[in-house]
């Protein structure tokens, strides 16, 4: 018999938010995964698009993700756990910008074992939101 995969954690208001920004959950990237405000900035909206893959929540990444770049579908792997966002650069990106770039690693776990995604993240703000475009 084999075990069934992790289930993404619930977070509340209340929790330290996923991004590690040193902010609880509902006034950091909650209030963006709510619906209640939009990310000013491509760091922003790079932290809340890393507490949505913690979270489990594949409305928010898809309904960030550029129209023109974004999958049909996404399935998140239910086995990996996000563990720590480490933000190594910006470029652009700020309220008055219309594109940004922010390099990232993230540490996670997967079957037991450790491991990081390094990126730089492309970002675009159109109609006054931030999206994600593609990552490398």
């Amino acid at each position: 018999m084999s075990t069934p995969p992790p289930v993404p954690p619930a977070v509340t208001a209340e929790d330290r938010c996923p991004c590690l920004s040193g902010e609880t959950y509902g006034n950091c990237c909650g209030r963006f995964h709510s619906g209640a405000a939009a990310a000013p900035t491509a760091e922003a909206l790079m932290r809340s698009r890393y507490s949505a893959f913690a979270t489990g929540n594949v409305p928010y990444l898809l309904a960030t993700w550029h129209p023109d770049h974004r999958p049909s579908r996404l399935e998140l792997d239910a086995g990996m756990e996000w563990r720590r966002l480490d933000i190594l650069s910006t470029s652009g990106g700020g309220p008055l910008d219309t594109t940004g770039t922010v390099e990232f690693r993230a540490h996670y776990r997967q079957d037991g074992q450790r491991g990081t995604q390094h990126e730089r993240s492309s970002f675009v703000r159109e109609r006054g939101q931030w999206l994600y475009v593609d990552g490398r």
